[in-house]
């Protein structure tokens, strides 16, 4: 189950991925026009309006890109099939459809219908049409019917499954609109403490690989919030009519702080503290994984190097995240981002008619730098934290920055006997920072040796291994899906 979840998590990343390139064209637009939203330039208009169209279909975008995540072979059949299912459902459930099933007017059917065409909707239809195609995409049916065999079937089967599942949802999605309303509502209720709860869990769930999970809820349409559409589409949030600036957005800005800021001056306390003979190497690594997190806000690389060595550390971390996003969102200091909150988003963002004072941020990001630094350095003396260059054994774990493709592929050859060796390798797939591996024992895994190559190893389950290897990790994992087809 916990597996599954992580799929799950790992999926939601696919659709995710093509918001910088809605967040760099809206930025554009704004960028041109930051009063008129286009309507006073023709060139913003262009900007904005190909930005939109990526912001204003996310659901059906889910739907493809979850299925296609699912899948065992991530073969566009998957894609297709969640397309059909999606297609299927919100046109089944769409008002006019439901008040002809239900003889009803339109306009008397539940309120929930209305919204069916949403981000929630689209993971359900994606996940049970990869569902469908890890099961159905090796079928062989009769001779008669063999053009419809293997991949060809799964839309076919989707189309009449999602029938079924219309008709379930039909009776259900009116209490579960309702529930996720509800928690939606309750979540802004809580206001800036909310925000705080969320990043607190965001960042603790990061060593599980479950907080993509967790983001959709408070970045998409899954409970009402969704905060970086809203955000990136200048969509303010309406009270009684009237517009409120400095709550859209209130669910991201808190992170500039922390990643562009905080964990830097993490990275230069890890330095201070490392041992004389392991300085000059720990400055190269973290110098460059701070840098990587100041601009694009990737934080894996600094985050995996002392999670698991120094917990505390990464205990207090989490506390500082959620007393950024407390102060950020309750000043209404608010920037957004399409990737993560690195300095390239924040720029992108500064002229988005919903961004306030964000500037503050960098101000914020300053005071942040400084307590990263002092409670860090503090906490590594005082109860001798091993944290990088400071291992007993004089052993220096190393990034791997490199990023030719021959490179890559000497890294695969490398890294794969410290697996167990081809042998011992079920499945190969990566996330944004991650190469993810079932493999059939994770015992026989020499987690040391491969720390000494890459900022961490997780074993999240018996078959599961995940390295971290930071944002060019599919380079390597393509290698190693060579290396498996040779």
């Amino acid at each position: 189950m916990f597996n599954y979840l992580q799929k799950i998590g790992k999926s939601l990343m696919v659709p995710v991925a093509v918001l910088p390139a809605a967040a760099i064209l809206l930025g554009i637009g704004y960028w041109i026009d930051p009063n008129g939203w286009g309507g006073g330039n023709p060139a913003a208009a262009f900007f904005i309006k190909a930005g939109g169209s990526i912001i204003d279909n996310m659901p059906i975008l889910f739907a493809v890109g979850v299925a296609f995540g699912m899948s065992k072979d991530r073969n566009g059949s998957a894609a297709l099939a969640g397309l059909v299912a999606f297609l299927v459902v919100t046109t089944l459930l769409a008002p006019a459809t439901v008040g002809m099933i239900l003889s009803k007017p339109a306009d008397q059917v539940p309120a929930g219908f209305a919204k069916i065409n949403n981000q929630f909707i689209g993971i359900l239809c994606g996940i049970i049409a990869g569902g469908l195609y890890n099961k159905f995409y090796e079928v062989k049916l009769p001779e008669f019917l063999a053009f419809f065999s293997g991949r060809r079937f799964v839309p076919i089967v989707t189309s009449v499954v999602m029938m079924v599942v219309s008709f379930i949802l039909m009776v259900i999605w009116p209490a579960i609109y309702g529930g996720l309303v509800a928690f939606g509502e309750g979540i802004i209720g809580l206001g800036s403490l909310g925000a705080g709860i969320y990043g607190f869990f965001n960042r603790l769930l990061i060593p599980l690989g479950l907080h993509h999970a967790l983001n959709s809820v408070f970045w998409f349409d899954v409970a009402g919030i969704n905060d970086i559409p809203n955000f990136l589409g200048g969509q303010a949030s309406i009270d009684a009519g009237k517009a409120i600036i400095g709550q859209t957005g209130m669910y991201q800005a808190g992170f500039f702080p922390i990643m562009m800021f905080g964990l830097l001056g993490a990275c230069f306390a890890f330095i201070r503290n490392a041992k004389p003979e392991n300085r000059n190497k720990i400055r190269s690594i973290m110098l460059a994984a701070g840098f990587a997190s100041f601009f694009t806000g990737v934080t894996e690389p600094i985050e995996f190097s002392f999670m698991f060595v120094a917990p505390i550390l990464y205990l207090i971390h989490a506390l500082f995240t959620a007393i950024s996003l407390i102060i950020a969102s309750s000043m209404k200091w608010i920037a957004g981002f399409g990737f993560s909150a690195g300095l390239i988003d924040l720029i992108l963002s500064s002229r988005n008619p919903l961004a306030v004072k964000w500037y503050m941020l960098i101000l914020q990001g300053v005071v942040f730098f400084v307590l990263y630094f002092v409670i860090f350095n503090f906490a590594i003396k005082k109860f001798n934290l091993k944290t990088p260059g400071r291992e007993d054994d004089d052993e220096v774990e190393v990034t791997v920055t490199s990023s030719s493709d021959a490179s890559y592929a000497e890294k695969a050859l490398l890294l794969l006997p410290l697996l167990g060796g081809l042998e011992n390798i079920i499945d190969i797939d990566n996330c944004a920072t991650r190469l993810r591996l079932e493999v059939k024992d994770n015992t026989v895994v020499k987690s040391d040796e491969i720390k000494k190559m890459f900022p961490g190893v997780l074993k999240p389950g018996k078959t599961s291994v995940q390295v971290i290897v930071g944002p060019k990790v599919q380079f390597l994992a393509d290698e190693f899906k060579k290396i498996a087809k040779k």
